[in-house]
């Protein structure tokens, strides 16, 4: 599939033919819903813990005897019913939430993902980026450029989950030029992942070419 390249200053520079493996795959609700949930599982650090009625101070001694009080009869100050006592089900800090993900089975999710994002309009392809020092005001010029392109005014407008900018090769001074903007995440394209790109609203691919040949040499169609 054919696909506009424009340059950093928001002009058109030549047309790309990209992987119908990578930007036309089908769309799969159900494989990218089983990825994601299972990718925030294995993101997700337990930290809540409710101690048990075995963990809970006290409880030594039955509180009082079977019968002949008119209570109810008790064995010990640490069952759940008792305030102050152990917790039934509550969270715990040693659960496993860990699920298992097939690569080929993420890999697939991202590439539905990013085939989705572009026949909606949300991936803008960029031959390059090109600062002579990292400075967030030459970023925000070339964003500014970026968002009078037909259908990418948010890039700029949005406060929240604006651009993922996924980079073919690392590039310190447009990682430290961008690094002040809350909007926007900077990293490579190889690291790209469908929670990350979920996540952000436009997806900004510097050097298209070569981050398309990586993305499908990731399924081993080439």
């Amino acid at each position: 599939m054919k696909s506009k390249i424009y340059n950093q200053d928001g002009k058109e520079v030549e047309i790309a033919t990209l992987p119908e493996t990578v930007f036309n795959a089908p769309w799969n609700a159900d494989l990218v819903h089983q990825v994601v949930v299972s990718m925030q599982a294995n993101a997700r650090t337990p930290v809540a813990h409710a101690k048990t009625r075995a963990e809970v101070r006290g409880g030594g001694i039955k509180p009082w005897r079977q019968k002949g009080t008119g209570r109810a009869r008790h064995g010990s100050i640490r069952s759940p019913i008792w305030v102050g006592g152990g917790v039934t089900h509550g969270p715990r800090n040693d659960k496993n939430y860990s699920r298992k993900i097939n690569k080929k089975m993420k890999t697939k999710a991202l590439f539905s993902i990013l085939s989705k994002k572009m026949a909606d309009g949300e991936v803008l392809l960029v031959d390059a980026f090109s600062f002579t020092e990292p400075k967030t005001s030459e970023a925000k010029k070339v964003i500014s450029a970026l968002s009078t392109i037909k259908g990418f005014s948010g890039v700029s407008a949005r406060k929240k989950n604006a651009a993922y900018l996924a980079l073919s090769k690392k590039d310190d001074k447009t990682l430290k030029s961008f690094r002040n903007f809350k909007n926007i995440k900077v990293d490579a394209a190889r690291n790209l992942n469908p929670v990350d790109v979920l996540s952000y609203k436009y997806l900004i691919i510097t050097e298209p070419k070569e981050a398309a040949e990586f993305l499908e040499s990731k399924l081993g169609t080439k």
